[in-house]
């Protein structure tokens, strides 16, 4: 322990121990104190740190948010005419295909008449060369009839005379 004389303060007071002691304590106090507040303070400075930069993260995911909300917004309304179109073009096709299938049952059943028709036209072609060759063979028999007679008749007449 200091000495009663080494412990008089500049203020002209002595000191005992018990004031050396309390001094010390008390200026540990004050330090562990100031130890404290300027960890509490270094603690505060890196939490509002740490808060703006959660701040700046969640402003720059409202802006992405809001830019990818007008993204897909933007895709939608690409999208949406071309569904229409697609599906308006689909049905077209659909119509176009029901059509075309009553239209190719038809054309079938043409065709069939046609055939028939053909066949019709054919035979009576067919049957009306026929008639004709009949008719001109019998005309020709005909005529060879009528010259033999008139030969025969020319011959009568020019015997009598």
């Amino acid at each position: 322990m200091k000495s009663l004389a080494s412990t008089i303060g500049s203020s002209g007071r002595s000191s005992t121990a018990e004031d050396v002691i309390n001094d010390h304590e008390d200026e540990a106090s004050r330090l562990a104190i100031a130890s404290y507040q300027a960890r509490e303070e270094e603690i505060e400075r890196k939490k509002m740190e740490v808060r703006e930069r959660v701040e700046s993260q969640l402003n720059r995911a409202e802006v992405e948010t809001k830019r990818l909300a007008q993204v897909w917004e933007e895709l939608e309304v690409f999208t949406d005419p071309m569904r229409k179109e697609v599906a308006t073009v689909r049905k077209r096709i659909d119509m176009a295909n029901r059509d075309l299938k009553s239209l190719g049952q038809i054309c079938q059943k043409k065709e069939k008449e046609y055939k028939e028709a053909m066949e019709a036209f054919q035979e009576k072609n067919k049957e009306k060369a026929q008639l004709t060759s009949t008719l001109v063979e019998m005309l020709n028999q005909s005529e060879k009839f009528r010259l033999k007679k008139l030969e025969d008749l020319g011959k009568i007449v020019n015997s009598k005379v």
